[in-house]
């Protein structure tokens, strides 16, 4: 009998005695890490739900969302954002993705040693204004400090509490049959950002990061009566890397087309030079929304609403087939198989 096909590297991928980086690219070494490491330590449902945070239950009948990340972003500040309003829209965004309004963040920053304090000023002056803008307190933080040459300047790390409002299961597992599948905007702007200030890379317009609060687009979607199955940040790994997990998670085949999915073209230029594919390229202002075919063009029509999400589009569906498989049909009508990265594609960009 044929061997059943499989899209993985025949290469032993997960075999490794140490961390690489590649472990923190968002990748297949990443997913790896996370099931035979951390999943098989810590499983719980809400755990294994493999969300963007964890909905969770309250003893009152109330419900929240509760998520937390890390960023060790470099260099630390970049065009259209830095690290401070990263780790606030970071976390804020993951709780959005819950179908929570973000609430409330914690903060803990690790300093190293002689770094400026003009600069972790800097960075907390823009933490407040993100939070701020997104409708979230920061409440209780911590500091360390760590012997110079340890810490790469500043590293930050957030967790957030948002409150669920609706009673939506949000939740990959939810995506069904025939689903639409919407993406909220260009892709690629945040890592070609960075990558353009590291290479000095420089084109008739700056390439701005699309770091933004996307929980006002959210709350048109609930407040206009759709009904959401999933939602998913395009952050590490991009909207390729995206669409394999919930591929996997949900049981079902993903399509797209490569016509509807649009990045700027000093984007797709940037890419080129540094040989990137803009589909896995990190964003921290978009995201992916699964809804009933019938109600994706309302869908639309609301999230135009939405400055963080003006020019949305249908890329796809959900189809009954293969578990973890994605297509992608191309622009001269051919389709391919999109897979996660093995290896790290954009080091440190979150």
């Amino acid at each position: 009998m044929p061997e059943e096909f499989n899209l993985q590297c025949p290469i032993p991928i997960g075999s490794y005695a140490n961390i690489t980086l590649a472990h923190g690219g968002g990748g297949r070494l990443t997913n790896r890490l996370i099931d035979t490491l951390f999943g098989s330590s810590f499983t719980n449902p809400e755990l294994d739900e493999r969300g963007d945070g964890a909905a969770l239950d309250l003893p009152d009948g109330g419900k929240i969302a509760f998520s937390t990340d890390s960023y060790v972003v470099r260099p630390l500040f970049f065009p259209g954002g830095d690290i401070g309003t990263l780790a606030v829209n970071g976390t804020a965004n993951d709780l959005a993705m819950c179908g929570a309004q973000p609430r409330w963040l914690s903060c803990g920053f690790i300093l190293e040693e002689g770094v400026p304090i003009e600069t972790v000023e800097r960075v907390v002056r823009s933490m407040a204004e993100a939070a701020k803008t997104a409708g979230v307190t920061l409440v209780t933080g911590d500091t360390k400090v760590v012997d110079r040459g340890k810490g790469d300047g500043i590293y930050v790390n957030t967790a957030g509490i948002g409150t669920i409002e609706h009673t939506q299961r949000i939740l990959p597992s939810s995506i069904r049959d025939g689903d639409a599948i919407i993406l909220s905007g260009d892709i690629g702007r945040h890592g070609m950002a960075i990558m353009a200030v590291r290479e000095g890379l420089e084109f008739e317009t700056t390439i701005e990061s699309d770091c933004a609060p996307v929980w006002p687009a959210v709350k048109r979607l609930l407040d206009g009566g759709i009904e959401i199955h999933c939602l998913r940040d395009i952050t590490r790994g991009g909207l390729a890397t995206a669409l394999c997990e919930l591929s996997e998670k949900s049981g079902l085949t993903i399509s797209i087309s490569e016509s509807s999915i649009s990045a700027r073209d000093d984007v797709r230029g940037a890419c080129e030079i540094l040989g990137l594919d803009p589909m896995y390229v990190a964003n921290e202002g978009r995201f992916i929304a699964f809804v009933p075919a019938g109600q994706a063009e309302a869908a639309l029509e609301l999230l135009r609403l939405e400055q963080v999400s003006e020019s949305p589009v249908v890329i796809g569906k959900a189809v009954k087939g293969q578990t973890g498989l994605v297509t992608l049909k191309s622009l001269i009508g051919t389709e391919r198989l999109i897979d996660m990265l093995s290896g790290e594609q954009l080091p440190r960009i979150c």
